[in-house]
């Protein structure tokens, strides 16, 4: 595991205690493998396995940042001494429900030559109704002294698509303040309740899949996010790869372009952007500044493996390199 670097000099808010709910962490297994071929016997360079998992890399982010935070979701007993590693060296607190079996392993091969990442994901752990149940309790308790809970990737088999919906109409009605970064059905399930998440973080396919439409030109997604905003979510982060991001909110439009960086890894990428965007909620940002800050913290990602901040200094470098620009 690569040893986390705290930015240095940061003074967090005050106030605002996270969840990060991981439904279906993963081990990610990612290796180095510079100009690899398919159906091929291929020469990697090196491997690490991080604790993983979209919630996980979320916390780790936040973490690092100096927020106090709280990761749960369902974690496999047989092998959760990675991710119990990783949260006693950031001081994060463990909520996770254990159930039996072996959490899923995530392989992740790295052409460093062609600056691509290729990601292999298995389903994961099936949750049974007692597992479930026991998440369910601890969410309850989790929400009597936090304020902010970060809903973030898949779901494991035997969870209803509906889960992630039902879950933030439940939060939402409690005064919470809800982040959601999935996919697929879950994502179209929750897009299309009555209760929708204060902050909506897809990337344009993903979205594209959940509304039933193609979303091609930035017209597109900009009809589709103030639909979303219309209907009670607070912001809308449509994330679009190395082209940055275009966030909205009711009253203002943003694009956020990252500067240029050698590209290590983009695992995680997206959840640094949820980080950034989270943290910059709790510090009361304008939205020119949070997405400055959101893509500042997703290409300090992309420059090494793991889900690590590099150090605050190199954060205020890659900010400065963000272009932002209103429409």
């Amino acid at each position: 595991m690569t040893n986390p670097t705290q930015p240095s000099s940061h003074t967090p808010p005050a106030t605002g205690r996270v969840v990060t709910l991981t439904m279906n962490p993963a081990l990610d297994m990612t290796v180095q493998a510079d100009g690899w071929r398919q159906n091929a016997v291929n020469t990697a360079q090196a491997m690490q396995t991080d604790a993983g998992g979209k919630g996980v890399n979320v916390a780790s982010f936040l973490a690092d940042w100096g927020l106090p935070v709280t990761a749960t979701g369902l974690l496999g007993a047989d092998n959760a001494q990675p991710f119990e590693a990783l949260f006693a060296a950031k001081g994060i607190q463990d909520a996770f429900v254990r159930v039996a079996g072996q959490t899923r392993v995530g392989v992740k091969i790295v052409d460093h030559s062609k600056q691509e990442t290729t990601d292999l994901n298995l389903r994961g752990l099936r949750a049974t109704p007692e597992a479930l149940a026991a998440l369910e309790a601890k969410l309850d308790a989790l929400a009597q002294d936090h304020d902010l809970f970060v809903l973030a990737g898949s779901l494991p088999p035997n969870v209803p698509p509906d889960f992630y919906a039902a879950l933030v109409a439940k939060l939402r009605g409690a005064g919470k303040w809800v982040a959601l970064d999935t996919s697929g059905e879950a994502l179209k399930a929750a897009l299309n309740a009555s209760t929708l998440p204060n902050l909506i973080k897809p990337n344009n396919h993903e979205l594209s899949e959940a509304l039933g439409r193609e979303l091609s030109r930035p017209s597109d997604l900009l009809e589709a996010a103030h639909t979303l905003l219309s209907r009670g979510a607070e912001l809308v982060a449509i994330s679009q790869g190395e082209d940055g991001a275009l966030l909205v909110t009711h009253g203002e439009t943003v694009q956020a372009r990252p500067p240029r960086v050698q590209v290590v890894s983009t695992v995680g990428a997206g959840d640094a952007m949820v980080s950034g965007l989270v943290a910059a909620h709790l510090g009361d940002l304008s939205l020119t500044d949070a997405a400055r800050q959101a893509t500042s913290f997703s290409v300090g990602n992309i420059t090494r493996l793991g889900a690590h901040l590099p150090p605050l200094s190199e954060l205020e470098t890659y900010a400065a390199g963000v272009e932002v620009k209103r429409l």
